[in-house]
This record gives C-alpha cells, sequence and structure tokens, in this order.
C-alpha cells in the first residue's frame, strides 16, 4: 500500500512490513430486518462507549482509527448523486482513499474494463476534518466513492467477485485503497478517534442512511503505528 502514513522507516529489529492491526468490536442489529437510521445512530454510540479501547498518541485528537460498516443504504445514495443507479444489488460501491495528488480516473476505467464492469460515476465524500489532529491531518488522503456495475448484469455474490479482482488490482498498481467494495455493504472509516467519526464523515448523520446492521471498530494499534488505511481492518 503505498499511501503515506506515520510508519517509521526500518531500523534495528523494526520494520514497517510487519505492521498488523488489533481491536476492538460492537455490532447492533434488528431482528426484523428493517432498516432504520436508529440502528446506525445506536452503533455510532456504542463506538464512542469503546473509547477506552481506543488509542491515540501524546495527541489526543489523532487517534488510532475508528470505523463503521453498515448495508448500502440505497435510497441515500440515489438522492446524492446526479448519475442513475441499477437496481439495488446490481451496483458495487467503495469510499477510496486516494493519495494526494494522484488522479485514478484512467486506472480504474481500465481496471473496469478488463473485468466487464462499467464505472457508473464518482462521488465527492463530504467530510469535516476539523476536529482531527495535526497527525492523522498530514497523512489525510482524498475520499471520493465509486460506483461500478457489471456489463452482463451480474449482481449479489457474482458482482463482488468482480468488484474484489477490480479492488486488489488497483491497490497494488495504484496509490488508492478502499475499506470496502461491494454490492452489499459499505464502511467509514478513518485515522480518527471514536468520537470524530460521525463528525468526519456528515453521511452518518443523516437520516436517509438507514441500515439493518452496523458493525463499529475502535483501534488499539499495540506494537503497531496507526494509519487510515489500518484504522479498520474488517471489508
Amino acid at each position: 500500500m503505498a499511501l503515506p502514513s506515520t510508519f517509521p522507516a526500518a531500523q534495528g529489529l523494526y520494520n514497517p512490513a510487519n505492521e498488523h492491526d488489533a481491536c476492538g468490536v460492537a455490532m447492533v442489529a434488528t431482528l426484523n430486518k428493517i432498516a432504520t437510521h436508529d440502528i446506525v445512530a445506536q452503533a455510532l454510540t456504542a463506538l464512542r462507549n469503546l473509547e477506552h479501547r481506543g488509542a491515540a498518541g501524546a495527541e489526543p485528537d489523532s487517534g488510532d482509527g475508528a470505523g463503521i460498516l453498515i448495508r448500502i443504504p440505497d435510497a441515500f445514495y440515489r438522492a446524492v448523486t446526479s448519475f442513475d443507479l441499477p437496481a439495488e444489488g446490481s451496483y458495487a460501491t467503495g469510499i477510496a482513499f486516494i493519495q494526494q495528488g494522484f488522479d485514478p480516473t484512467s486506472l480504474i476505467q481500465k481496471l473496469a474494463k478488463d473485468e466487464n464492469l462499467v464505472v457508473i460515476g464518482w462521488r465527492d465524500v463530504p467530510t469535516n476534518p476539523s476536529s482531527v489532529g495535526s497527525t492523522a491531518r498530514s497523512v489525510m488522503p482524498i475520499f471520493k466513492q465509486l460506483f461500478v456495475k457489471s456489463v452482463n448484469g451480474e449482481s449479489g455474490i457474482a458482482l463482488d467477485r468482480m468488484a474484489f479482482a477490480l479492488r486488489k488490482q488497483a491497490e497494488h498498481q495504484g496509490e488508492i485503497y478502499f475499506p470496502s467494495f461491494s454490492s452489499q455493504t459499505i464502511v467509514y472509516k478513518g485515522m480518527l478517534t471514536t468520537g470524530q467519526l460521525e463528525e468526519f464523515f456528515p453521511d452518518l448523520s443523516d437520516e436517509r442512511v438507514v441500515s439493518p446492521l452496523a458493525l463499529v471498530h475502535s483501534r488499539f494499534s499495540t506494537n503497531t503505528f496507526p494509519s487510515w488505511p489500518l484504522s479498520r481492518p474488517q471489508r
């Protein structure tokens, strides 16, 4: 992963190639399968209550990481995008972390074509970094949301397999990272404290963002260093 981070250079017995993640989680889900914003809100409350499971350095407003996984809020994305989306489950989407100065457009177009996918469009993800510390901000990527569909109309797990191949190749070939890329779920995460996640991503406060389940994560990096890509490992 080529994105910058706070990892020091290899020295002595330390090698950044050995970095891995360790964390605490909480989950909220319905029994009736009905997606609501309350589930998302309750999960964010649970996340804030996991502050003791996360960590920060001497700079308390640069956290080790926090994130949330939810079901794709289809109606919300239809309302906030200017392009037409196919039926729910027939498009894959994910929020890309893009290195400052890198334009992923041509790479993603090429890889999508190779995987029989079509780029539907990109969305600039609203963010509010006002409370983020200088360390986290110094390595903060650009946030754009990618939407793709299959040339032949695949959906569900078949589409997810194609999206997986695109994501893996993009991360190997470009300065880009996807916290998730799926037709089913989406991840919002960052090098944030538990209390910063909702403020940083205003999407999460929108009543139209509904889900029947939410999995939240607060990172305590123990013997590793914080970074935006490692802030929530489960895709």
